[in-house]
């Protein structure tokens, strides 16, 4: 690709420029803490630290749904 086809200050210009869904950060944002801690929770659970239950796993999803929801919108 020659640099006459590569335009890049247009391409950082669009992302600035657009704001986006924020329900969808918090859709994506759930789905991902959800899935994300009940891996951490099956993998505690594997080594005998937690035990695997629906409680466990909402629980770290809810924390973690914070913690990213916090840190990205400051």
């Amino acid at each position: 690709m020659s640099d006459s086809d590569y335009d890049g200050k247009g391409f950082s210009e669009g992302i600035e420029s657009s704001q986006g869904d924020p329900r969808v950060l918090l859709v994506m944002n759930a789905v991902l803490s959800i899935l994300f801690a009940w891996t951490v929770v099956w993998g505690l659970s594997f080594l005998g630290v937690v035990q695997f239950g629906f409680i466990n796993v909402a629980t770290a999803a809810i924390l973690l749904f914070t913690i990213t929801y916090v840190v990205t919108m400051t």
